[in-house]
């Protein structure tokens, strides 16, 4: 959940650092710091707070020096104040570390590095592993590189660490587990971080660190990488595709704006080359070459965290109405802890839009380790999902810097509908009708979404009569139940609002009990096979005084009567409306954040990647 950012060069190493960690404030905005080395010194600098709040405090002290490594925190043990800051260091201030993940072990380490006279400075899990490798390098007299080998494997939990020393200014040490990490390389100089953000203006050759690896990158040039247990890896060299407008705001005020107005050409890009508008056949290699695991499944499971896991309940309407098998949404969190039956035949779903998430990636492990064949859906190229799973496809949303997903999804939805449609043609369940006819359908919907967005002037007079309202219910029934879940996860997410998703009808199993003049009701009512339902579901909400705003894709005299507000979204098939549905429920979401005077982007307590348990 945190950010790394190291370099390694010819030129000043803080504007490097501090810019990227400005990139990175994504993943985490508790508190910054930056090391330097500078004439065998070494300066370290830290601040609770946002880089802001590091760059005023550095104004007047000094910044020289061509090694550096910067850390941006989500807070995990200990809180978000100077002292628990990144990065730690030693006793004697001359070795330095940055970290992301979570070592379990660190309270044992801890009494144990204690009783051998080390003291501590912090309340954080890393200073204990500085403190580690600083014991490993006495006791052995070793290497730096060599210290950080014999140190992690006495540690139990996740890592990316970067370490420098001041006895040894010529190289950076690093090593991942269940954490990314990356190298940019650029005729001999080096930046390491978190993910390409920090330095992709500098260059686009990157190594990605595999688990258990350890890089040491040189003044000379020179990268070597070994295992934990010492044995060499040939480094592979790949290219960036991405580019730097992706990750600046553009003429948008936000991030978050920008990634939803974008959703029209995510979703156009994850459906290019896979979906051909003319004769709407897919073709996409992950599955085309996996055809028998589709076709022999007893069933489907699909594991992911948070708006994840809601693209993985609509994928299951999918699955199970185009590919007639069963399919399970299971939270990876809770998945990895339940002693889950897994069979080889089974085809797992792994759904992660950094391709990082810790939970998801540690049920992909007993999946695999069970004979499961693991299909994986990540945004983020060399990510960890990605390289982990059997198969896969990736999402071409696009960098998305807002915490709360929203092009993400939509592209997610995207690869799950082509998914479900070549299932359906491989089990031969999906008539070669309805197959063209989904396709072509499809095929349209970034159109219908560039359609949809313009009633964001709309959305945004609803949002104003609306902000300071303490609660909201959301309900959707069939492939809407998911988006109802959707747009109450996007309401907290960034505006602090409770809020609950309910399939439709269960809000007269309890939740009824809320409903009064006080209490707005986000109603999904678009004109499907159960409408008649949730027409009667709407009657029950203004039966009690309740306010709704009902998001519909058809007028009809009955919503006139019932509704407060209308949202009129464009027509599609019934099984793609969720592409539709999702943009005003981001944008009602947003709009009350804004009017709420609260950060959109990096809302309260998030971050983007969740790489800790």
């Amino acid at each position: 959940m945190c950010g790394i950012v190291a370099y390694l060069g010819k030129n000043k190493a803080y504007p490097i650092l501090v810019e990227g960690l400005k990139k990175l404030e994504y993943r985490g905005y508790d508190s910054a710091g930056i090391a330097l080395l500078s004439n065998e010194e070494l300066n370290v600098y830290k601040k609770a707070g946002k880089v802001a709040e590091l760059e005023k405090y550095t104004s007047s002290k000094n910044i020289n020096g061509k090694v550096g490594i910067g850390h941006s925190r989500w807070a995990t043990h200990g809180e978000a104040n100077d002292a628990n800051a990144h990065p730690h260091c030693n006793d004697y201030g001359d070795l330095a570390l940055v970290h992301n993940g979570i070592i379990e072990n660190y309270a044992l380490l801890r009494e144990e590095l204690m009783e051998r006279g080390h003291s501590f400075q912090s309340e954080t899990d890393t200073e204990v592993l500085i403190h580690l490798i600083d014991e490993v390098k006495k006791q052995n007299r070793c290497s730096l590189e060599k210290a950080v080998q014999m140190a992690l494997r006495q540690v139990h939990g996740a890592y990316a660490i970067v370490v420098l020393s001041k006895n040894d200014p010529e190289k950076l040490v690093a090593a991942r587990k269940s954490s990314p990490l990356v190298i940019g390389l650029d005729n001999g100089e080096f930046y390491l971080g978190s993910d390409v953000s920090p330095f992709i203006q500098y260059t686009k050759e990157v190594i990605y660190l595999d688990d258990e690896e350890i890089a040491v990158v040189r003044s000379n040039g020179e990268c070597s990488i070994k295992t934990l247990k010492g044995e060499e890896v040939t480094p592979f060299i790949e290219q960036l595709e991405q580019n730097i407008e992706e990750r600046s705001k553009g003429s948008y005020e936000d991030f978050m704006m920008k990634e939803i107005f974008e959703q029209p050409d995510s979703v156009f890009n994850s459906l290019r080359g896979r979906l051909n508008p003319e004769t709407q056949e897919i073709m996409m290699a992950g599955i085309a070459e996996n055809k028998r695991w589709f076709k022999n499944a007893n069933r489907m499971i699909v594991l992911a965290c948070g708006t994840s896991w809601h693209a993985g309940l609509v994928g299951e309407f999918l699955l199970e109405e185009f590919g007639r098998i069963p399919v399970e949404v299971e939270y990876a969190s809770e998945f990895r802890y339940r002693n889950p039956i897994i069979t080889e035949n089974d085809v797992v779903i792994a759904i992660s839009q950094s391709g990082e998430t810790a939970d998801t990636l540690a049920a992909i492990e007993m999946a695999k380790r069970r004979g499961a064949f693991v299909f994986g859906i990540c945004n983020v190229a060399g990510s960890s999902i990605s390289r982990m799973s059997d198969a896969g496809a990736y999402t071409h949303a696009g960098a998305e810097i807002g915490v709360a997903s929203t092009k993400a999804f939509t592209a997610q939805l995207t690869i799950l509908t082509l998914l479900a449609l070549e299932v359906g043609k491989i089990r031969e369940t999906l008539s070669p009708a309805n197959y063209r006819k989904m396709g072509k359908a499809l095929s349209k919907i970034p159109r219908l979404i560039r359609e949809t967005l313009r009633i964001d002037v709309a959305v945004e007079e609803i949002a104003k009569e609306y902000s300071h309202a303490s609660n909201f219910l959301y309900l959707g029934r069939g492939y809407n139940y998911p988006m109802a879940l959707e747009g109450a996860l996007k309401l907290k997410e960034i505006s602090y609002i409770h809020a609950e998703g309910y399939a439709a009808a269960e809000m007269k199993h309890g939740p009824i009990a809320l409903i009064d003049e006080q209490m707005p009701t986000v109603v999904i009512a678009t004109k499907d096979s159960i409408y008649g339902k949730v027409i009667s579901n709407m009657q029950e909400v203004k039966a009690r005084k309740g306010k709704v705003i009902a998001i519909v894709n058809e007028r009809s005299e009955e919503i006139t009567n019932l509704a407060d507000h209308i949202i009129c979204i464009p027509e599609t098939e019934e099984p793609l409306t969720p592409f539709l549905t999702s943009i005003p429920l981001q944008l009602l979401s947003y709009y009350i954040a804004k009017m709420r005077g609260c950060n959109v982007d990096q809302p309260r307590n998030l971050a983007k990647s969740v790489t800790v348990e």
